[in-house]
């Protein structure tokens, strides 16, 4: 049974090209596996967090990542009523857009393209599966539902309007905006609870494992870990019940705790609001003017030290920034030789490229094109085609 603030199947706003409903499967659970099959989800495999793809085989790449985030997200969601389909398949979607090699290949891609309508992933995902993905007779892209497109456009928060994060400030990327021009995905409120729940099941994932990687690639050690809030007590709380434990299986013990800490935190925060405010429909949670699902204040507080220490221990380390530089060089140079010769794109690029009647049509399909490399592919096209 799902709470009456739910996403119901059967009230689905629909999709945009119209198909029969299936008779096994609901509107949700098809994007779901739809986002799945996608060429754009498989690529996820070879595209990275932090570290590049050829770095280490125990790294999460944007594939685990997006695994992990979906296993978050349907426990959240059906503790609290929702449906776990939805926010499964807005969690599986939500880096589809990104670039190769992870933040680093996106803002070089966004400094690139500032002069074309900038970049931005979250947009870019819904340019993917809207418009790249080609492999469905009556449509181009998955033909999602507006549920579905809803929480990829906006599951951190309103874009637009009084509530819309200051990051937002300035016109909309040309790809959320293209979108949102064809159907309307309300921009200026929030979304769904099924996509903050996505959200939130972000922040704890990449919150966990890029601790769990900092530790593997030697940037910092347990005793590090043990200076520092949520982490020092788990820790501290392993150390009590199990001594002279192996070091491998007291990280994962600790570690574990720290996830389930910011779990717990989480649903028990979402269920002291929903109690609250007794919402009665998904619309009285997109009109509530502030997300429903987040977490404490005080978690919030200790997770922000974590995160500031690492964001220079690992984000900012040395040799992170060494590589940071060497792959920006590669993407800074692939998207303006592409762009002074299209010819050097595939076939099926190509092909695009015969009705583009402006400098601005070109440039965003070489984002497309260059976005949606892995990091072992822009590697190879940066070793053959740039020396």
């Amino acid at each position: 049974m799902l709470a009456p603030f739910a996403c119901q199947p059967d009230q689905s706003r629909g999709r945009l090209h119209a198909e029969s409903m299936s008779s096994f499967r609901s509107p949700f659970q098809r994007d779901r596996d739809r986002i799945i099959h996608s060429s754009a989800f498989r690529r996820l495999k070879h595209k990275t967090q932090v570290f590049v793809e050829h770095e280490g085989d125990y790294y999460r790449t944007r594939l685990t990542h997006s695994i992990e985030v979906a296993q978050v997200a349907r426990t959240i969601s059906g503790v609290l009523g929702l449906n776990t389909d939805l926010a499964e398949a807005i969690a599986l979607a939500h880096d589809l857009g990104h670039t190769p090699f992870g933040h680093t290949g996106e803002d070089a891609l966004a400094e690139l393209m500032a002069p074309y309508g900038g970049f931005d992933h979250n947009a870019q995902a819904l340019r993917i599966v809207t418009r790249l993905e080609r492999h469905y007779a009556d449509f181009d892209g998955l033909n999602l539902t507006w549920e579905s497109l809803e929480g990829i456009a906006k599951h951190n928060g309103p874009v637009t309007g009084p509530n819309a994060d200051e990051k937002h400030a300035g016109p909309l990327p040309y790809a959320l905006a293209e979108v949102n021009a064809q159907w309307d995905l309300e921009l200026d409120t929030h979304a769904s609870a099924e996509a903050q729940v996505a959200a939130i099941a972000d922040d704890v994932a990449y919150s966990h494992h890029d601790l769990h990687d900092g530790l593997r690639s030697g940037l910092f050690d347990e005793a590090d870990l043990m200076e520092l809030p949520v982490t020092g007590p788990a820790f501290e709380e392993v150390d009590r019940l199990y001594q002279n434990l192996d070091p491998m299986r007291r990280r994962h013990e600790a570690l574990r705790r720290v996830f389930g800490r910011m779990v717990e935190d989480v649903i028990a925060v979402a269920q002291g609001r929903l109690d609250a405010a007794q919402p009665q429909s998904v619309d009285d949670i997109r009109h509530m003017g502030t997300t429903i699902i987040r977490f404490s204040k005080p978690l919030y507080q200790e997770l922000k030290a974590i995160r500031s220490f690492l964001f220079t221990r690992m984000y900012r380390a040395p040799s992170v920034v060494v590589m940071r530089a060497e792959v920006t060089k590669v993407i800074n140079g692939l998207f303006p030789l592409f762009m002074a010769d299209p010819s050097l794109l595939p076939a099926e690029w190509r092909h695009d490229i015969e009705t583009v009647q402006s400098e601005t049509e070109l440039a965003r399909i070489v984002a497309d094109y260059v976005a949606g490399m892995t990091d072992r592919f822009a590697l190879q096209e940066g070793g053959r085609l740039l020396g």
